[in-house]
């Protein structure tokens, strides 16, 4: 009877770090997919003799799916079941991925890429990171966000410098079907080891002493509950300050340092191998700085966090012109510091989401993401027009710099009224 007490107290102790592993192995690998194009763009062009526009026009839409899913995510894990909508949509990675073998077309690639995979990338997103922070832990929610959100890094990190052997030494078509058997795999763990919710397996959420209210009722349609989640967001001014500054948050990082970093530097003389290792650099840097901030969010003000996170963001922007012309130091210096920030405002960010909308965080917390990538989109073709415009990246870097210093004005009032509100009382 003891072992069996025993062993029930050791299953309910680890499941907490089961379930959240699990989702961590499922958004490094969507990320892991989702950057996948990066090293498929110009094999692509070589093998099919496509243009760059036929070849980047799928993944500009497999950008705004992978945004505009976030909120229709959050309703239909509420609807159907996190474990659910998890298998489905790493369903839609292995068949994008793997039918992209007999690929032949720009149609196909749109459908396969641009639709199939920004789909379930979209609907694997920071969101389902912060459903299962906030259904399944009350304490260390902000490190378990911090290190979820880490989890994009890391998928570039593990991922793609294989890639780029697998491309050298066999082919593009080996990349695909290994991106396509690592969802499979996920797939496998997702249906072993995963779980909606605490109450399935008779618990609360980590650090919970009493039961927490479910988040919606269980036949509501879906579309209808992310769209109300938009229409209860619109009303707060709390939600337009979190989607305005997550996205000047899309716009300076994966929006415009994601894609035009690289360019920047070869106009400024540094090899193409060196700029793309420096982004492997800032990942390493991403995941650390993000981890932190999670940890950090549990015990500091939010608001406050966000402040510095922007503030400093912005000044690192205004000196990578500097940076650029200077030496090997002054680029490290910036690699460095920039890392270290990368997407540390999201720990913060699904913090702020959840105090202020409560139950309907979920929701609500989609579509900031969906502001969040409409901000990264806005860069990275605005940054192209601009750069064609004043044939530099000076003006571009310094502007995003100045957004982040306005963000991080505004998001000192964010919860600001309730925060004084229970202070005076």
């Amino acid at each position: 009877m003891n072992s069996g007490h025993s062993s029930s107290t050791l299953t309910s102790h680890h499941i907490y770090w089961i379930v959240a592993g699990v989702t961590f192995l499922t958004l490094l690998v969507s990320a892991g997919v989702r950057s996948t194009p990066g090293v498929l763009i110009v094999p692509f062009e070589l093998s099919f003799g496509w243009t760059r526009a036929e070849v980047t026009f799928p993944l500009a839409i497999n950008i705004a799916l992978y945004g505009l899913c976030g909120p229709f995510a959050a309703a239909f894990m509420e609807r159907y079941g996190v474990k659910r909508m998890m298998l489905i949509t790493l369903s839609l990675l292995v068949a994008g991925t793997g039918l992209s073998v007999w690929m032949k077309t720009t149609w196909q690639m749109t459908l396969l890429w641009g639709f199939l995979v920004g789909t379930g990338a979209g609907f694997t997103s920071s969101v389902l990171g912060a459903v299962i922070a906030n259904r399944w832990f009350k304490e260390k929610r902000g490190l378990v966000v911090g290190v979820f959100s880490a989890s994009g890094a890391a998928g570039q990190l593990v991922f793609l410098p294989l890639f780029a052997k697998m491309i050298s030494s066999y082919g593009w078509q080996t990349v695909v079907l290994a991106t396509s058997l690592s969802a499979l795999l996920t797939m496998l763990c997702v249906g072993w080891f995963m779980r909606d919710k605490p109450s399935d397996v008779g618990l609360l959420p980590y650090g919970a002493t009493e039961p927490v209210e479910t988040a919606s009722a269980p036949y509501a349609n879906p579309f209808l509950s992310a769209l109300n989640g938009l229409k209860m967001g619109a009303r707060s001014k709390d939600f337009w300050l979190l989607a305005g500054s997550f996205f000047v948050c899309g716009l300076s990082t994966n929006g415009l340092i994601g894609t035009h970093l690289i360019p920047a530097c070869m106009e400024h003389g540094i090899p193409e191998v060196t700029a793309a290792s420096m982004l492997a650099v800032m990942g390493i840097f991403d995941i650390l700085g993000t981890t932190l901030s999670g940890w950090l969010s549990d015990r500091w003000n939010n608001r406050w966090l966000l402040f510095w996170y922007y503030g400093l963001r912005g000044i690192s922007l205004v000196f990578l012109p500097y940076a650029l012309d200077s030496t090997f130091l002054g680029l490290s210096v910036f690699v460095v510091f920039y890392g270290l920030d990368w997407v540390a405002t999201v720990p913060p960010t699904v913090r702020l989401c959840s105090d202020v909308f409560g139950k309907q965080s979920g929701v609500v917390f989609g579509w900031v993401w969906a502001f969040h990538q409409l901000g990264a989109a806005a860069a990275a073709f605005g940054g192209g027009i601009l750069h064609t415009w004043f044939g530099t990246y000076t003006f571009i870097f310094i502007v995003a710099g100045i957004l982040c210093v306005t963000a991080a004005g505004f998001v000192l009032q964010i919860h600001r009224e309730k925060k004084a509100a229970a202070h005076s009382v």
